[in-house]
Parts: C-alpha cells; structure tokens; sequence
C-alpha cells in the first residue's frame, strides 16, 4: 500500500524558477483563472472544484504547469488533490507580481 507522501507530487523550489517560468505558465487564460481563485480564497481548493470549462485531462496539464512553475503546491485530502497558492514564497522571491497579475485579471472580468 502506497504511503500518503507517495501520492503528493514533487514541487520546485521557488527560488529555482525563473520569472520566465511563471510568465509563460500564466500567459493561459484558464491557468491565470486558477491562479485567480486561488488568490481569493481563504481555502485550499480540490481540482474539483474549479469551474473549468476543458476536459479533466486538459486540467491535470494546467495544474502541472502552474506546480512546475513554482506557482501552486499540490497536496491529497483523502481522495482529493488539494491546490494552494505559494503566495508567501513568491512575494518573497518576486515582490508584487502576482498581485499585479490577479488585480489585471479582475479588470478583465
């Protein structure tokens, strides 16, 4: 039988992304969507319970790239894969940037 730990998928360091990294995983509209709700809730959020409108195959690709990119952490509650944003770490490697990008997607709402 598998331990918890073996479910939970490997996460980057946030000093090891780049600016590149991040820029090129929120230039997606569904990602940045994600990113988004996560930024305005108090709550970790199951992959579930997005309001995505692409396949769940399509969704597991752009829940990689945002952990890839250093941008969420990724963790099972049970069953559920639970998603939080890395909004400390990232404030601290790179000040302000995604309160400059939540607050262009609220605009753009």
């Amino acid at each position: 039988m598998a331990r918890m730990d073996d479910r939970t998928p490997p996460h980057p360091s946030v000093q090891d992304v780049t600016l590149q990294q991040i820029l090129e995983a929120l230039v997606d509209p569904v990602r940045r969507s994600i990113v988004t709700r996560l930024w305005d809730s108090d709550t970790d959020i199951k992959c579930g319970g997005f309001d995505l409108t692409v396949s769940k195959s399509t969704a597991t690709h752009h829940f990689n790239v945002l952990r890839e990119a250093g941008l969420i952490r990724q963790h099972y509650a049970g069953t559920a894969r639970m998603n939080t944003l890395r909004r400390d770490e990232l404030e601290q490697t790179f000040p302000g940037l995604l309160k400059a990008i939540v607050t262009a997607a609220h605009r753009q709402q």
